[in-house]
Parts: C-alpha cells; sequence; structure tokens
C-alpha cells in the first residue's frame, strides 16, 4: 500500500466527507478540505489539529459548481502542502425528482453537481498528479451507478452512473502515468443525504461507514463497494433484479 500523506476531500464539513478527514487525521495525514461551509469546516480543523497536533489542516471554500474556483483551490492546496498525493472527489446532491412532474430545476442541479462538478474536480486533481507524475484519485459515486433507478432516484442514479464511466475513463488514461484511480461506490451510509432512509436494516452508522470507506480507498482498488457487505453480493444481484422490482424504489 502506498503512503499517501496529502490528501484533498470536496465536500468535508459534514457526512462522508467529515467522516473520512476524522479517520485520515486519526491515522496522521495532513488534509486539504474544501466545502460551501466554512464555519463548520473550520470548527472541524480545529478539532482534528487539537487531537493530532502533528497534523496540518488547511481549508477552502469551494462550491464544486464553480468551475474555475475548483482549478485555483486545488492549486492552491497543492502549493500550501507542496504536493497533493491523493484527491477525494466527495461533494455530490441527492436531490431528485420523478421525470415529467415539472421539476427539471431539481433534476439538473443534481446532474450538474454530481457529473459536470464531479468531472471538473476529477480534471483539475488529474493535472497536478499529472504534473507531479503520481497520485491516486478517488471519487464516491454510488451503488445507484449500477442500474436505472425511478422516482426520485432517477435522476441521482444517472449522473452516478455517468461519472463512474467518466471515472473508468479517466483511469484509463491515466494509469501510464503512474496515477491510480478508484471508483468508490457507498451503499446506504448514516449522512445529511440519506436522512429520508430513516430506520433502514441496509443503513450503515457513520463511523462504521467512515471506517469502511477510509479502508477501501487506502486499498485502491479500481473499484470498490462499500461496506462491502452487504453492497458486494447486492450489486451483482442488482444486475438482474427485474423492472418490476426496481420499481418499488420509487
Amino acid at each position: 500500500m502506498t503512503l499517501r500523506t496529502n490528501i484533498l476531500i470536496t465536500g468535508a464539513s459534514s457526512g462522508l466527507g467529515e467522516g473520512m478527514a476524522r479517520r485520515f487525521a486519526a491515522k496522521g495525514r495532513n488534509l486539504a478540505l474544501c466545502a460551501r461551509r466554512t464555519d463548520r469546516l473550520e470548527r472541524l480543523a480545529g478539532e482534528l489539529t487539537a487531537a493530532h497536533p502533528g497534523i496540518k489542516v488547511v481549508t477552502r471554500k469551494l462550491d464544486v459548481t464553480d468551475h474555475d474556483s475548483v482549478f485555483t483551490v486545488f492549486e492552491e492546496f497543492r502549493a500550501e502542502l507542496g504536493s497533493l498525493d491523493r484527491v477525494i472527489v466527495n461533494a455530490g446532491l441527492g436531490k431528485g425528482q420523478p421525470v415529467g412532474k415539472g421539476r427539471f430545476d431539481a433534476n439538473r442541479q443534481t446532474l450538474e453537481v454530481n457529473f459536470v462538478a464531479a468531472a471538473a474536480q476529477i480534471e483539475a486533481a488529474a493535472g497536478i498528479f499529472r504534473a507531479q507524475g503520481a497520485g491516486h484519485l478517488a471519487v464516491v459515486s454510488s451503488f445507484s451507478a449500477i442500474r436505472g433507478l425511478p422516482g426520485n432516484l432517477t435522476a441521482y442514479a444517472a449522473s452516478k452512473a455517468g461519472i463512474s464511466a467518466f471515472v473508468d475513463g479517466t483511469r484509463l488514461e491515466l494509469k501510464r502515468k503512474g496515477i491510480t484511480v478508484t471508483d468508490v461506490r457507498p451503499g446506504y451510509i448514516e449522512s445529511e443525504m440519506n436522512d429520508r432512509l430513516g430506520r433502514n436494516p441496509l443503513l450503515a452508522k457513520a463511523e462504521n461507514g467512515a471506517r469502511a470507506l477510509v479502508k477501501a480507498i487506502e486499498a485502491e482498488p479500481r473499484r470498490a463497494y462499500v461496506p462491502a457487505w452487504p453492497w458486494v453480493p447486492l450489486s451483482l444481484a442488482m444486475r438482474v433484479t427485474p423492472a418490476s422490482i426496481l420499481r418499488k424504489f420509487a
């Protein structure tokens, strides 16, 4: 396993991003954290440096839909830390609505954040890694990338399928450049995005989910379903699930 010392995480002010930041900090890694909510970022950075005095934590405000700012902020992080060894593209949105119900605004926003903005982050990270000749890119997609889904999940699943395909192409492009690329596909993990799930038996506790995410990312596989149980076997079942059952996801 390659030791990645300087790690950038987008969408780090809450949920999976915050959870991963806490786990990596406990491992002694330096962190570059960005999100829209700077008050939460600053509070998190203070907590992490107090608990782990040997690490460096730098923060920036970033709206990932401001694509020019993505490139600027990533480069500022690289300059401040000296290098970026791993970039985790985590910022995302789960704001979808049924197709044809007059809420294209919500579906467009989901597609723009989860696909176009994620692609901008991938471009920014890949440019830095090319210049360095090394790096690990981990992109948080979703279990939902496997199949098209109905109802509120239609735009979300499509955005995640799209970015997973983009990640696959990026991996092929960068493999001979000394750059590793991982498509991370979480199942249900406690977060603000998954509050709507209620007491779902498949919902992993936030701490357990963060631990599983960090373990999977550090292994640097081509693709990782997280947590492995039950999402690896479910990923196989999902591919052959009849459409009549998928409709129940609506």
